[in-house]
């Protein structure tokens, strides 16, 4: 059966873990739906995949162009699309124009947009009232690199309690999950206590309601792993072997036989 947004917030009720990881291909899309993925992040950490050094460059087309092909090897899991980075900042019309075009062309559920403060609040309001359902993001926001860095966040009293109002505001406002992204444990967990709708952590501790990583980071095909994932393989190791192997049998001539 299909999972839904409502699904999820019935999951927190019943103490359910949410388990949620990236993809950009249909191939890994439809192995992690296998996998039973609850939820699967068309995440603008494609940026990275892609080559480049930050979230930043990547454009709305290539990001549609991925998630239509992350979309047709999912059966089950919910499938989420970042926004890229000022695809929904200036504007509600730029953020309505952008959901839409990602809801209409890639038949993903849902969209996800970066940070809790008010214009941001008033956006994500404007799309839920439209029908658009939208996933929140405060902590460490990726796209805000520049500002913020790559450093955990939430760490004073000030910034935690920025976080945790940022956090309110969003449920008020109609998100149907926020992921905290590397914020102080204890701070998740007072949020995670506090929203009615479920919590996705990367970062941020054990206390959740669910968890999401970066799928190449927990494959060991990062060149660089953030400090709170975990590396459950190494394909980095497997593939270059593998492909030393072929090398060679075609350099000696033993494949094919």
């Amino acid at each position: 059966m299909a999972v839904t947004t409502q699904q999820l917030t019935q999951w927190k009720q019943q103490g359910r873990a949410i388990v949620a990881l990236t993809a950009w291909d249909y191939a890994i899309a439809q192995l992690l739906d296998l996998a039973a993925v609850d939820l699967i992040l068309v995440g603008d950490s494609l940026a990275v995949v892609l080559g480049y050094e930050t979230t930043l460059p990547i454009t709305l087309d290539e990001m549609i162009h991925h998630a239509k092909a992350v979309r047709r090897g999912v059966k089950n899991a919910l499938v989420v699309v970042d926004l890229p980075f000022l695809t929904y900042q200036e504007s509600i019309s730029q953020a309505m124009h952008s959901a839409g075009r990602v809801l209409k062309e890639t038949g993903a559920q849902a969209v996800k947009l970066e940070g809790g403060y008010p214009a941001m609040v008033e956006t994500i309001t404007r799309l839920v009232q439209s029908g658009i359902p939208v996933m929140g993001h405060v902590g460490l926001t990726p796209q805000s690199i520049h500002q913020l860095g790559l450093r955990q966040q939430g760490k004073t009293q000030e910034a935690g309690e920025r976080i945790f109002n940022e956090a309110i505001a969003l449920e008020q406002a109609g998100v149907f999950a926020i992921v905290l992204e590397h914020i102080p444990t204890r701070l998740a967990l007072q949020i995670t206590q506090k929203l009615r709708i479920p919590t996705i952590g990367i970062g941020a501790g054990s206390s959740c309601d669910g968890q999401v990583l970066v799928t190449s980071d927990i494959l060991g095909l990062s060149e660089k792993q953030p400090p709170f994932a975990k590396v459950y393989t190494n394909l980095r190791e497997t593939i270059t072997n593998a492909v030393q192997d072929y090398a060679v049998e075609v350099r000696e001539r033993q494949f094919p036989k």
